[in-house]
């Protein structure tokens, strides 16, 4: 059996991302079989193993002769010199994030990944270094226009209509075509998971659904029928259910999808229920994506107080999900 090859970027330097990685990998978790390529610097991650007291157990990426053996490798990527306990964003921080993460998606891009796992950035440091994406979805999009943020744990998965967006221009989102092309992507990445298995759920936008237009017309006007078409065409979807109903009909069900129009809709309940267990995939992509639900967590960087099980839930995952393609 060919073992799949797994990159790990490391994230905002200054934040709690290498933490987690080295937690995820040192602390006996039983991770799944698999050739796992670290993105980053090494002097992040010696800073961070001295931190921790973790003796280092990555190999250089270039002095494997064989790149197919299991194991954790280190891909060194040129990035600005920044150290590991400069906890905070920087426009420095933002840019050596970003060079691990374009990395990894460049080798992914090649066929060298069968999937890809992102520690945590952080969007100021991003904008600190003059980067005009607000996270790793927006970067996604520039090359896979159709890719949808979803959130899987245990307890409750959510796809979101839109992601880091002002709410007015959010809501501006909810239209025909948008609700068609999340249906669409939706249907064929679920079905290539476990054809045939899961239903779809869509919020309202508006409370108890519009009330019949008395408290909003969009889900009239819009969200029924693009749900109506969708089912048309074979798929099983229902909606627009009141929204707060919809992620208690959806809770210890994960057969059943919610469809959140905005960011908030889904990630406050899903964090209530799943914070740290919680894994953001990204859907529509030829390669498998994963992260933890959590951001770079600056308050307790560097103080050997971070929790990895979102990480390991995500490595987890992508390799559940590897080779399979999205």
């Amino acid at each position: 059996m060919t073992l799949p090859r797994i990159g790990i970027s490391l994230g905002d330097p200054g934040g709690i991302g290498p933490e987690v990685i080295l937690k995820s990998f040192a602390g006996g978790k039983d991770l799944p079989p698999a050739r796992y390529i670290l993105f980053g610097t090494a002097a992040v991650l010696e800073e961070t193993s001295r931190e921790l007291g973790v003796r280092p157990f990555w190999r250089r990426e270039e002095n494997t002769p064989d790149p197919s053996a299991p194991g954790v490798f280190l891909e060194d990527v040129q990035a600005p010199a920044v150290l590991a306990q400069a906890a905070g964003p920087s426009a420095d921080h933002g840019r050596a994030s970003f060079r691990y993460f374009e990395e990894a998606v460049a080798a992914a891009r090649r066929g060298e990944l069968s999937a890809v796992v992102t520690a945590p950035i952080s969007k100021r440091s991003w904008d600190m270094a003059g980067l005009a994406y607000r996270g790793h979805t927006d970067y996604l999009e520039r090359f896979y226009p159709d890719a949808v943020m979803t959130f899987w744990s245990e307890r409750m998965t959510v796809a979101l209509l839109s992601h880091h967006l002002p709410l007015a221009e959010a809501v501006r989102r909810v239209t025909p075509g948008n609700l068609a092309r999340l249906f669409r992507v939706l249907r064929g990445s679920l079905d290539r998971i476990r054809p045939g298995a899961y239903e779809i759920l869509v919020a309202g936008l508006n409370p108890h659904a519009g009330e019949d237009g008395l408290l909003g017309e969009e889900e009239r006007r819009v969200i029924a029928p693009a749900v109506e078409e969708a089912r048309r065409t074979g798929l099983r979807i229902r909606g627009p259910v009141p929204p707060d109903t919809v992620f208690r009909e959806a809770l210890e069900r994960p057969e059943k999808v919610v469809v959140a129009l905005y960011h908030d809709q889904g990630l406050i309940p899903f964090k209530l229920v799943s914070f740290d267990s919680g894994v953001n995939v990204t859907l529509g992509l030829p390669f498998v994506r994963t992260s933890p639900d959590h951001g770079t967590a600056f308050d307790i960087a560097g103080k050997n107080q971070a929790d990895p099980r979102s990480m390991i839930e995500s490595i987890r995952l992508a390799a559940a999900l590897a080779p399979g393609v999205f």
